[in-house]
């Protein structure tokens, strides 16, 4: 992974397993320290160009395409204020995390399934801290893509939670 503070241009090329995302996640991916509102600027203003052309972020992205990437300098960091949606929690550790993998039900190289309990949010929102999204780190297993949420949950409502392994399992489960 390039590193944020690089002081020239860079051109990368998306990955396969990167097909179909959207161009600010793919930012959001690689850049994870780079704000919202600062990639939007640097789209608008034309820095960000995709096969040297200018592009929006919401662009679906096709493996091989070369994505300009112009200095970054510093990113978000200590005194650079809050993140437009705030500090992502940790990821869960020691007992969370095992608690958390001790709920999977089904597991194969394209999905998770997990017990979800009632209480435990699904996605993360106004005053919610702990949620699946955001702990969904501990069930990487080894693989190279956290995975990705296919469906919600209420917060109350326990019950099994679909997720995908890779980007390409999220779009198929998505389509179906």
């Amino acid at each position: 992974m390039p590193d944020s503070e690089t002081s020239g241009v860079q051109t990368l090329t998306v990955a396969d397993e990167e097909a179909d995302l959207r161009l600010d996640r793919w930012f959001r991916r690689r850049f994870p320290a780079l704000a919202h509102g600062r990639l939007e600027k640097l789209l608008r203003t034309g820095q960000v160009r995709v096969d040297g052309r200018r592009a929006k972020s919401g662009l679906r992205l096709s493996p091989g395409q070369r994505v300009r990437v112009p200095p970054l300098g510093p990113v978000a960091g200590p005194g650079a204020g809050p993140a437009p949606r705030g500090e992502p929690p940790p990821p869960p550790t020691g007992p969370e995390a095992a608690a958390l993998r001790d709920r999977v039900l089904f597991r194969d190289d394209w999905l998770i399934v997990i017990d979800k309990p009632a209480g435990l949010a699904v996605q993360g929102g106004s005053g919610q801290r702990r949620h699946l999204d955001a702990m969904s780190e501990a069930l990487r297993f080894g693989a190279a893509e956290k995975p990705r949420l296919v469906h919600r949950l209420d917060k109350d409502t326990s019950g099994c939670l679909v997720l995908a392994r890779t980007a390409a399992a999220a779009r198929r489960l998505t389509e179906a």
